[in-house]
């Protein structure tokens, strides 16, 4: 077995013939680019590599979404249906699930989930079950480019031995990349195509293939020196975001018994030109990679006999914040309305983790779901991306829940309303004069001039 880059250990000597035939392929967007999974990451970047010229295949296990996608459908909201449809009009895209047709392909990007399991500990079982699918299917001078986001030594130390079992040495006969993925759904600033790209390979002509590849289609490239380093990049990006939530959200606690408003603070902090940046609390983290990712460190960590106090404190902080939100509700309810959470009717606002998407992964509005109902509360919701919410492994008990409309006379006959996502577009001034009492989390309703005694920031 070879050991990590990153531990000074060369490759095996690949032929230069084979790394200068796809280094002139992808120049001449002759290689041909498989995607291994067709979700939140890997439908964007494989419609980025088709938009610049590549020929384009993408691989899912999911039938609804290849025949979605070969019929020129989008099943994610940011990405236009007709974008689709003119990528498959033009030949250079198609979706299969016939994982054999890795064979055809020159470069395999694997986009894949990594969860973590009830226990906090990473869910390896989507990289395992793709680099299984692979093994079979590699042949002398493919690419392989893992993106999703996972501990230091995930590339070298489980899936490089999987791929090697027929045979087939990584940096002799395959080149193996591992390039963090940095999607944020619903940006209007940056896309795939507009954010440079952290790439490592498991050696020199590893890297320059990876950096080349990818070069072709966004702005920049960022070598590191090892696969290590690269995985490594991508969790101290989320490390970072979530430590200084939770430091906002700890912030939020501390002022609100002060009777000072953390937005407040904050919106006055960041006009300072430097060494403040701003981060706003919420009632809970959401999305792929924040809730997750920070632990696959802590993880790993433990195999050096380290501890991440600092993380694993972060972590408890932003898990509490759902706790923290349901118990603020309760007892604005009791204070203002002299009414008690069980039997309360909540009509909760915004399903999605993050405003402006459809995305609902890892998003807190679930756990405030259960907490409240648990409580005896009546829950419906409304979310003008999310109509209904889609079935899912930690909440099927939610899956096929629908929306409400937007009634604001309807909506007088709640209790109390709870802003758990700030999408734009929303009319939150009416929402306030509709209700009888507004929980806001997101500081959604800031401009709102009528009825501010009604609303209880959390």
């Amino acid at each position: 077995m070879h050991k990590t880059a990153s531990a000074g250990a060369t490759t095996p000597h690949t032929s230069p013939e084979l790394a200068a035939d796809l280094l002139a392929r992808i120049d001449g967007r002759s290689l041909i680019v498989g995607v291994v999974g067709m979700g939140y990451v890997g439908l964007p970047l494989a419609k980025t590599f088709a938009e610049q010229g590549f020929s384009v295949v993408g691989f899912d296990i999911d039938p609804a979404k290849i025949e979605a996608l070969n019929a020129g459908r989008s099943y994610i909201k940011h990405i236009p249906a007709a974008s689709v449809a003119s990528l498959c009009a033009s030949g250079r895209f198609r979706a299969t699930a016939d994982y054999d047709e890795l064979r055809a392909v020159d470069a395999i990007i694997i986009c894949v989930p990594t969860p973590l399991n009830a226990y906090r500990e990473p869910d390896m079982s989507y990289i395992q079950v793709t680099s299984e699918a692979i093994q079979p299917r590699l042949r002398r001078g493919h690419i392989v480019s893992l993106e999703s986001t996972t501990y230091p030594g995930t590339s070298a130390e489980f899936m490089r031995p999987i791929l090697e079992r027929g045979g087939l040495a990584s940096g002799r006969d395959f080149f193996l990349v591992f390039s963090p993925e940095r999607e944020d759904p619903g940006n209007p600033v940056f896309n795939t195509a507009s954010i440079p790209k952290v790439v490592g390979g498991d050696g020199a002509e590893a890297l320059e293939i990876g950096c080349r590849l990818y070069g072709a289609v966004v702005p920049k490239t960022v070598a590191v020196s090892s696969l290590a380093a690269a995985e490594a990049v991508k969790l101290t990006e989320n490390i970072f975001r979530s430590v200084n939530i939770a430091l906002v959200n700890e912030l939020k606690l501390v002022y609100g018994r002060m009777g000072i408003d953390v937005w407040e603070v904050i919106d006055a902090a960041k006009t300072k030109p430097f060494g403040f940046m701003p981060f706003y609390p919420g009632p809970g983290l959401g999305g792929h990679c924040i809730p997750i990712d920070p632990f696959y460190l802590t993880w790993k960590a433990r195999e050096y006999g380290l501890s991440t106090r600092f993380i694993e404190l972060a972590g408890e902080i932003n898990t509490s914040m759902p706790l923290v939100v349901v118990q603020a509700t309760a007892d604005a309810l009791n204070m203002r309305l002299a009414k008690s959470l069980n039997g309360a009717r909540i009509l909760l606002l915004g399903m999605a983790y993050k405003k402006n998407v459809d995305d609902i992964r890892e998003s807190p509005a679930f756990e405030l779901i259960e907490l409240l109902e648990a409580r005896g509360a009546t829950v419906e919701f409304y979310d003008p991306h999310v109509p209904a919410i889609p079935p899912s492994r930690e909440h099927a008990a939610l899956a096929g829940r629908k929306g409400v409309a937007w009634d604001l006379e309807a909506f007088t006959s709640y209790d109390a309303a709870l802003i758990c996502t700030d999408h734009d577009g929303v009319d939150y001034a009416g929402l306030v004069t509709a209700s009888k009492l507004v929980i806001d989390t997101r500081n959604a309703t800031r401009d709102c001039t009528v009825g501010r005694e009604k609303i209880v920031k959390a």
